[in-house]
């Protein structure tokens, strides 16, 4: 499997990993913390596996970029979190950010 999905499966599942924590309610929840473990175990094999042919600053600066920004956006959709001017001008950056990275190191070695 191409390491660019197998990123994109760490991103994911970290989303469902980073989510199942806030409903998870300091882990008083166990299965949401079940969900937690497992989400970001799986996120964390996709990494292992993406880094065998993806530079580790280009995997990193993706998979937390993406993660952090779709993250802002599921707690304004999901629980109602404000999503002001600073934080989209935030998100903004961010997606610069790793497009500098991506350009600067490649994706490949």
């Amino acid at each position: 499997m191409s390491p660019v999905l197998w990123l994109a499966i760490a991103i994911g599942s970290e989303l469902v990993a980073t989510t199942a924590l806030k409903l998870s309610d300091g882990f008083r929840s166990l299965g949401w913390g079940a969900v937690v473990v497992i989400g970001y175990g799986i996120s964390f094999y996709g990494l292992s596996i993406s880094l065998r042919a993806i530079p580790l600053g280009v995997v990193y600066a993706v998979w937390s970029g993406i993660g952090t920004a779709a993250i802002v956006v599921i707690g304004w959709v999901l629980f109602h979190e404000v999503l002001d001017g600073v934080k989209l001008a935030g998100i903004g950056l961010i997606i610069i950010g790793v497009a500098m990275l991506n350009g600067a190191g490649g994706a490949a070695r």
